[in-house]
């Protein structure tokens, strides 16, 4: 079954699309945090994510707390990851400094998602006039066997993504307007976007 959707409908006031939130120890753009976080279904940080989360809702932080917080707890402010704490939010530690807090933050949130079957065929509207210019596919967690795209500069057909071989993370759009892609296991779809 192919699913289809516009991935910068979060950005649009009548957007509804269904997403995750993931915030990363970098600076948050305050004129979409809002649209972003009213809209996502689960929200996320990865360890000083947490950080720049609390300051940038201060004043306000209790109407902004994220389902969890993960990571190996190294960048996260003593006292934001008590507030965080004291308030109610699931703190996952994890101590593999083998990945980084985001590789380890998004295997928190694939296992909080597996069950929607993110495998199978999905078509992306990139035509609202906020894409940027790049986008990418990355594997979450094992390699995907088979990914075959459409839409793309540089498609691919039936090739395996996985880290230390082919990561897709420096593409852009062929104009149509329109992105396919069917995968044998779940990705990542990066893209950039207008500021």
């Amino acid at each position: 079954m192919e699913s289809s959707l516009a991935p910068l409908d979060c950005l649009l006031p009548a957007g509804n699309l269904k997403f995750c939130l993931l915030i990363l120890n970098q600076p948050i753009n305050k004129g979409h945090f809002h649209c972003l976080w009213s809209k996502a279904a689960l929200r996320a940080c990865a360890d000083g994510g947490a950080n720049r989360l609390y300051h940038v809702t201060e004043g306000s932080q209790e109407s902004f707390l994220p389902d969890y917080i993960s990571g190996d707890f190294d960048s996260i402010q003593p006292e934001v990851k008590e507030y965080y704490k004291v308030k109610g939010c699931e703190l996952i530690e994890t101590m593999d400094q083998d990945l980084t807090d985001f590789t380890k933050c998004l295997q928190v949130l694939q296992k909080k998602i597996e069950k929607k079957g993110l495998q199978g065929k999905h078509k992306l509207h990139v035509d609202t006039g906020l894409e940027g210019s790049w986008c990418g596919l990355i594997p979450i967690g094992n390699p995907c066997e088979s990914v075959t795209t459409t839409g793309l500069k540089w498609n691919l057909t039936n090739q395996m993504l996985k880290f230390g071989t082919l990561v897709s993370t420096s593409n852009t759009y062929d104009n149509s307007g329109i992105v396919t892609i069917e995968t044998d296991k779940p990705l990542l779809w990066t893209m950039s976007i207008k500021i």
